[in-house]
């Protein structure tokens, strides 16, 4: 596996080019399977994968737990580079995500929560999950790197915030990395301002739902295949109106795989890949055979050529439908 670094200078550290998105693996995409999980996991690491990223809002801590007790049970924490998130509040009654909370006294109680779930006493990246726009985020990043200091934390992340408010972090504390989704099917995040200020600012960015979750794999035949457990079935680019225009151009993008020799996966992570050294894509699956798949989309080696005929395959505007609804939306980009 070939690796990539987050973040800039002698603070930079070394991660798999390809990640390994968590979240499915506990919660969203249907039934959740433990077993199926760890050998997941198991392969991951077995491949050289050791980016791993989980959050607090994963099945309220479950998918914490999960991969704690992985590494733990298999002694593979010193080969994991782990990042998990904080900040969304869950209702007790709903359990649905109805707060953002990046207030300096949530903080450290956060922190300590994700330490005992994955049983560790370093987090490797910690992010801010969503950022609350009535809390200044110099107060957030101020109390963030406070855990810093006492070595609860080594390197600090922000997720979908504004260029603006990426450099008011910055100026607090180094931030190594900022998650943000970024795909064929999601450019407009990412391109522009904010990679720029990235750039400027030796900030990596970490791609989240690189295959659009799930659609840009190729396998996804129509929405009668999604089952009701699956948070894609309220998703807008999933939806009954907006699905068959957005799997036109996954056909596109699987036909250009086809010639260059590799998967839609792959070709949708090699397009990633092919962006800059900077940018780590994070796909997530729950599956042996997926992580397989992406995992191996870190030799693509797409010429410049290649990423630009995949990228001319998904016009922007041709895209049907939000990346999330409307409520979801709300939380992004402050």
């Amino acid at each position: 596996m070939k690796t990539r670094r987050l973040g800039s200078g002698e603070r930079s550290a070394p991660v798999s080019a390809i990640g390994l998105g968590c979240m499915g693996m506990s919660v969203a995409y249907g039934p959740a399977d433990a077993d199926e999980a760890r050998r997941t996991l198991d392969r991951a690491a077995e491949l050289g994968v050791t980016f791993l990223d989980t959050a607090d809002a994963y099945g309220r801590g479950a998918n914490e737990e999960l991969i704690g007790h992985w590494m733990r049970d298999r002694g593979r924490r010193a080969d994991v580079f782990l990042a998990t998130k904080f900040g969304l509040r869950h209702d007790a009654a709903t359990g649905r995500v109805d707060t953002v909370d990046t207030s300096p006294r949530y903080v450290p109680a956060a922190c300590d929560a994700s330490l005992r779930r994955l049983g560790v006493d370093r987090i490797d990246l910690y992010y801010a999950h969503r950022r609350d726009p009535a809390t200044p985020v110099e107060d957030t990043v101020g109390a963030m790197a406070e855990l810093v200091s006492a070595g609860k934390v080594a390197h600090l992340g922000l997720s979908e915030v504004s260029p603006a408010t990426l450099r008011a972090a910055h100026a607090v504390h180094p931030i190594a990395a900022v998650q943000l989704e970024y795909s064929l099917f999601t450019r407009d995040v990412v391109e522009g301002e904010m990679l720029a200020t990235c750039r400027e600012l030796g900030i990596s960015v970490v791609a989240y739902s690189p295959l659009g979750r799930g659609m840009l794999a190729g396998a996804l035949a129509s929405r009668d295949e999604l089952t009701e457990e699956d948070n894609r079935r309220r998703w807008p680019r999933f939806s009954a109106d907006n699905i068959g225009r957005n799997l036109a151009l996954v056909h596109e993008v699987r036909r250009l795989a086809a010639e260059i020799g590799v998967t839609p996966a792959q070709a949708a992570l090699g397009w990633l890949l092919a962006q800059g050294d900077d940018i780590v894509p994070i796909p997530g699956t729950k599956r042996v055979r997926y992580v397989e798949e992406n995992a191996a989309a870190a030799g693509t080696g797409l010429t410049p050529e290649q990423a630009e005929r995949l990228r001319a395959a998904v016009p922007g505007a041709a895209v049907a439908g939000a990346r999330y609804p409307e409520q979801a939306l709300r939380r992004l980009g402050h």
